[in-house]
């Protein structure tokens, strides 16, 4: 068998099945993705994969075919998918490629061969449609582009001015915050100013105008900024003028305060300096302010201390935790490869454990000596499967020509194969890859001959050939095995019903003889 190339440039899964003009037939159907095989492969199970599929099914290494796990026909290394052991199923691609298609899109009357579907139409059609990744809606693939930079509500864009990426939806509200946005001074005219820098632009602009400093005590003069220091120099005077009536006010209720309380002593016939009592009174609420303020002081600095100690403790404590949770999370990290690699380890286990149950059961039913009878039993739910198309074919274990001679095997169809299919017993011989292949004569050429076995001992059907030493089924193999070669038409089905000697409780037997004449 030749290794399929991982290189291969397809890279889709099967073809949709509503591109079948007629029911597809279960032979047509990937295992992996269940859709119509794309570029068929065929493992040495005899189940059928899409390249892509098979190509993802073994990117990690060898693995278990779960179909035939399913059908409960699971036989190391026989049902191990391994890319080395598959080939290209050219028989199959090319029937599928003949087969009726039609477009699947709505509205395409297109319609021809699989081939022509996947060499011309898919892909192409103007009608076909997708789903837009952002908003879910439906578009014609023609029009994903306009689509997604004009229509789409959920598309993505970049603000022309700070480059920052935002959704279409956001984009205006973002405008009215952007530092970078162009704004226009409305004084002088200038344009393209970046909102971050505007206030200083206003407060530097020469044509940009302020209230004067004096407003608050009357002024409503309105000025450029350049003009600021003409305005206060011509308007001095009447600056001072707008000062006079307040400087007034302050000065009258100063002294009306002093004349007040030297009345007041008078009136008690005490005589007190006006300037003494003024001051032992204003002495004496100092001093009660003073000490009121410094009480506050010191229970607010006494608050202070605490809540800086607290401030201290709590630092410590988030630190410590901080530190901790590292900790954590580089244990965390180095469990997590741990178990990873545990899990390696465990998987190579189990394939080594598979590798040994494999080779004690070709020790079990193995020979050497060129003659091997093979026992099957539950022939009617084997050759059901095999009518359904779930287990087309079966492999026998191997058998040898001596000890250190040739391997190999049997292949059967139990609804038959090419021009045996529904009606004869396929049965096929099949050169393996063994040990000792560098020190036998090459190509095979041994008589081989085929028996079902009548089970009364009376009429045996058998069947014999001599190997065509030109086929690549009896070159020394490079793969696991070589291609099947035998007989199609081995056994007529009907032999097998009723009462047949050949089937007895529900078990047939089937014999090899390899002819060791020259070895």
């Amino acid at each position: 068998m030749a290794r399929i190339s991982l290189d291969c440039p397809v890279s889709l899964p099967g073809i949709p099945l509503s591109v079948l003009s007629v029911p597809m037939e279960n032979k047509y159907k990937c295992q992996q993705c269940l859709l119509v095989l794309r570029k068929p492969v065929q493992a040495q199970c005899g189940h059928r994969f899409c390249v892509h599929c098979f190509r993802q099914l073994t990117s990690y290494g060898p693995k278990p075919c779960d179909a035939c796990r399913q059908e409960e026909i699971y036989e190391e290394p026989i049902s191990i998918l391994n890319s080395n052991e598959a080939f290209p199923d050219n028989a199959a691609g090319r029937e599928i490629a003949s087969l009726p298609a039609k477009c699947l899109n709505q509205g395409c009357d297109w319609t021809g061969s699989i081939k022509e579907y996947e060499a011309q139409h898919e892909g192409r059609c103007e009608l076909e449609r997708m789903q837009c990744e952002a908003c879910k809606m439906s578009v014609l693939c023609t029009d994903k582009d306009r689509h997604n930079e004009r229509e789409c509500e959920e598309r993505t864009l970049n603000c022309k001015y700070c480059k920052m990426t935002f959704n279409f939806k956001e984009i205006k509200a973002h405008d009215e915050i952007c530092l970078k946005f162009p704004l226009q001074c409305k004084d002088c005219g200038k344009k393209k100013i970046p909102r971050e820098k505007f206030n200083d632009h206003s407060k530097s602009c020469a044509k940009s105008k302020s209230s004067c400093p004096f407003n608050d005590v009357g002024c409503k003069y309105m000025m450029e900024n350049g003009k600021l220091g003409d305005h206060e120099h011509s308007s001095a005077v009447e600056h001072l003028r707008l000062l006079l009536p307040l400087v007034l006010s302050s000065v009258s209720l100063a002294g009306g305060d002093a004349a007040g309380e030297l009345q007041e002593d008078s009136g008690l016939g005490l005589y007190r300096a006006p300037e003494e009592g003024v001051a032992t009174g204003a002495g004496a609420a100092a001093s009660a302010l003073s000490l009121d303020m410094e009480k506050k002081v010191n229970a607010l600095e006494n608050i202070v201390c605490v809540l800086n100690r607290e401030v201290g403790r709590n630092s410590v404590t988030l630190e410590a935790f901080s530190h901790q949770h590292r900790l954590d999370q580089e244990k965390i990290e180095n469990l997590s490869n741990k178990l990873l690699q545990l899990e390696r380890t465990v998987s190579m286990k189990d394939l080594q454990l598979s590798a040994t149950d494999q080779l004690l059961k070709e020790l079990q039913f193995c020979t050497y000596d060129g003659i091997f009878v093979w026992k099957i039993s539950d022939f009617s739910r084997r050759r059901q499967d095999a009518v359904a198309g779930r287990t087309p074919a079966m492999f026998s274990p191997a058998f040898y020509s001596s000890k250190y001679g040739y391997k190999m095997c049997l292949r059967l169809y139990l609804n038959g194969d090419g021009t045996g299919r529904g009606t004869h017993l396929s049965l096929f011989f099949v050169v393996m890859r063994g040990k000792c292949d560098a020190l036998l004569k090459w190509p095979f050429s041994q008589k081989v001959t085929l028996m079902l076995l009548d089970q009364n001992n009376r009429e045996h059907i058998i069947d014999a050939f001599r190997p065509d030493v030109t086929s690549t089924s009896f070159q020394r193999p490079i793969s696991e095995m070589n291609i099947a070669s035998g007989c199609p038409l081995f056994c007529p089905l009907a032999k097998l019903a009723g009462k047949s000697p050949y089937l007895r409780d529900d078990t047939i037997f089937i014999k090899a003889i390899v002819d060791l004449t020259g070895l």
